[in-house]
């Protein structure tokens, strides 16, 4: 999910960074490998990180992590002796590369931050997963899919440690295969028109999904387009007229439903599928349109009671982020348990392989258990085990999303 920007930017991005580490070199980097190993009284209230996009180019998004966050908060701290305070870190995702990496450095060196959520994705974890490794923290994401997080394939290596990374939601092998049987089976089209956004996250999902159908047949034709682009009259141009289907993986719903808009008024009527990064009621609403997104339990009464908080929006991409607090706060308290009143971030990176939450506890509509060895095609050790899945939900007439798998 890396942005392409442009040269300036990513001078300024690099000089940001260099700057920074200069910066931390003779402070703030011993005192992250001193948090690493030292031993943290529990008292009544532990600190636990949150690196979401608060600002920039997705902040929608990182507003529905932070709603379900502080859900999560208020919950565990209304039914547990001991209380969590959540500590903000302004990631900006897709707007300024350093911002990840300044949170990172941040958490890494605040020895009152023994858990990490997020960040929200998959090239901040690339980027950040070394720092958070070295100061000995295992963030817990709830929306970096990409499959080589967490597993290996032939010519990809695994691109986190194992047992410094976990996730709540499915992978990007997942999505794709639940998109990729969708389109074939349940939509019948075979003429499929695939446009990436250049970057990590949209890259690996378009190529999952492309191969699933080539695997069945079809042979999606394949173009991609920047990030934050707002003419697409050039992309849609070069898609063939009797083109059925255009999945786009992005990350910027309101660019979607540009796009979308674009697409129709030049007379091209191919249905529009999106992904998780674009699963946003009230900014991607073309009717007919479909996203694959997280899943959820509707018959949840946290669920509900949110959804109704929220005048009707469940904001769905930022459940998971509620999963991830709620598994990272369980981990807290029995490492706390276990120590006597203390405890230690590898403590609690080693309880996250022990954390059992139910479904009610989850929301997701399935219990959570992270895994510690590879299992089925995708699924490695930090991926929940059990039936996690993506969802696929159509928009109506009035943009209203319904699940209808």
């Amino acid at each position: 999910m890396l942005k392409k920007i442009g040269l300036v930017a990513v001078l300024a991005a690099l000089i940001s960074v260099v700057v920074a580490t200069t910066a931390w070199g003779s402070a703030k980097a011993p005192r992250a490998a001193a948090a690493a190993t030292a031993s943290v009284k529990c008292g009544k209230r532990v600190s636990i990180g949150v690196a979401y996009p608060a600002t920039g180019g997705v902040a929608f998004l990182g507003a529905l992590q932070f709603d379900w966050a502080k859900t999560a908060l208020s919950r565990w701290n209304g039914s547990h002796k001991l209380k969590i305070k959540l500590v903000q870190g302004d990631t900006q995702l897709t707007t300024n590369a350093a911002a990840n990496l300044a949170v990172a450095h941040s958490f890494a060196s605040n020895g009152k931050v023994l858990a990490v959520t997020g960040p929200a994705g998959s090239q901040e974890v690339q980027d950040s997963a070394g720092v958070y490794k070295g100061a000995g923290l295992a963030p817990v994401s709830g929306s970096a899919t990409r499959i080589f997080l967490t597993r290996s394939k032939p010519g990809n290596t695994r691109e986190t440690a194992k047992g410094f990374f976990y996730r709540t939601v499915p992978n990007d092998g997942q999505q794709g295969d639940a998109v990729a049987n969708y389109i074939h089976k349940n939509l019948n089209k075979k003429r499929i028109y695939i446009i990436d956004d250049e970057e990590a996250y949209s890259q690996g999902l378009a190529d999952q999904v492309q191969q699933d159908l080539k695997n069945v047949g079809i042979n999606a034709s394949r173009n991609h387009v920047a990030q934050n682009v707002s003419d697409f009259s050039s992309l849609i141009a070069a898609i063939p007229s009797n083109t059925q289907l255009v999945y786009i993986p992005w990350q910027q719903a309101a660019e979607a439903q540009t796009f979308a808009s674009q697409l129709h008024a030049n007379g091209k009527n191919a249905i529009v599928m999106g992904s998780d990064g674009i699963d946003a009621p009230g900014q991607f609403k073309t009717p007919g349109s479909y996203v694959s997104g997280f899943p959820v339990d509707a018959t949840n009464p946290v669920y509900k009671s949110f959804t109704k908080a929220h005048k009707g929006q469940p904001e769905a991409f930022g459940l998971p982020t509620y999963t991830s607090i709620w598994a990272n706060a369980t981990a807290i308290k029995m490492a706390c348990k276990a120590g006597h009143g203390k405890t230690t971030r590898s403590a609690v990176r080693k309880d996250l392989l022990k954390v059992k939450l139910n479904a009610s506890q989850s929301l997701l509509g399935f219990p959570v258990q992270f895994l510690n060895k590879n299992k089925s095609t995708f699924q490695g050790p930090g991926d929940m085990g059990g039936t996690a899945d993506f969802a696929i939900y159509k928009i109506s007439k009035n943009g209203t999303y319904t699940r209808v798998k």
